[in-house]
């Protein structure tokens, strides 16, 4: 019983939408504005390109660090240590 009623829905959805075709919606219809940039969006693009630059250059500093870090202890031959 289910069944036929998603079947029959799925049909009504399916016979209605080539009439929906010939609508366009509100957020499309409407052209864009060059003259006033959207600063919110632009703010936040370049804002979260710099935060993520400045993560990357953080991120290679301590790899590098730690990587002159392992590289003394490897060429520590120290017998008092061991």
């Amino acid at each position: 019983m289910a069944v036929a009623l998603r079947g029959e829905r799925a049909f009504r959805l399916a016979a209605r939408t080539p009439t929906l075709a010939f609508f366009r919606s509100a957020f499309v219809a409407r052209k864009r504005n060059y003259n006033q940039p959207n600063w919110l969006g632009v703010g936040l693009a370049f804002g979260t390109s710099a935060a993520l630059w400045a993560y990357l250059f953080k991120q290679h500093n301590d790899d590098v660090m730690e990587y002159e870090r392992r590289k003394q202890e490897r060429q520590h031959k120290c017998t008092d240590c061991s």
